[in-house]
């Protein structure tokens, strides 16, 4: 029998003392740190096509669009992370003693990869759901056009909705905001 080598547990001020001094981004889960690898040209695309998109029809509107390096704390699941687009109203809420973290999202996008597709869907949504102020997840494949929206319709209800059709307008209910799908996979090459 091969033994198993401890992984060392982190406090979360561990975590946020080494993450300010990296190089890198690391994602926080519940003691232990993961570094989060870069993005491939579509990924990159597609989340800048988004934040563009958003953080122009939201302009002058009361809220905050943020991308990548927003670091989002998430205390009921003791989880930091770095959504790829992340908007939450104006008047932000930070994590405890911090001015860098934020705790009040309302919309989250994720960009799937083939390594972070799963979690992306199960227990990360599962962990953003924990947050009270998230209504709405778009979950957006980089590999050919397809789109997950999920939208909280009540306490512990959500709604899915999927599409594959890139002529399809989606209505992102937090800011009652109108998104081609077209226009998120604008520039994409899928060879």
């Amino acid at each position: 029998m091969v033994p198993q080598l401890a992984t060392k547990t982190y406090t979360v001020d561990e975590y946020l003392e080494l993450e300010i001094a990296s190089d890198i981004r690391n994602e926080y889960r519940n003691g232990e740190i993961l570094p989060m690898t870069g993005g491939t040209p579509n990924h990159n695309d597609i989340s800048g096509n988004l934040l563009s998109i958003i953080k122009t029809s939201l302009r002058s509107k009361p809220f905050r669009v943020f991308h990548v390096d927003q670091r989002l704390w998430i205390p009921n699941v003791k989880i930091h992370t770095y959504p790829d687009v992340t908007v939450a109203p104006k008047l932000l809420e930070m994590q405890d003693g911090r001015k860098d973290t934020i705790t009040n999202p309302c919309f989250i996008a994720e960009v799937l990869s083939k390594s972070t597709q799963n979690y992306d869907r199960s227990e990360k949504f599962a962990a953003y759901r924990t947050i009270n102020t998230f209504e709405e997840y778009l979950l957006i494949d980089q590999y050919h056009v397809h789109v997950e929206h999920h939208v909280k319709t009540a306490v512990n209800q959500w709604l899915f909705s999927e599409y594959d059709d890139p002529t399809v307008t989606i209505s992102l209910k937090f800011a009652d905001l109108q998104i081609q799908i077209a226009d998120l996979y604008d520039n994409i090459d899928f060879e």
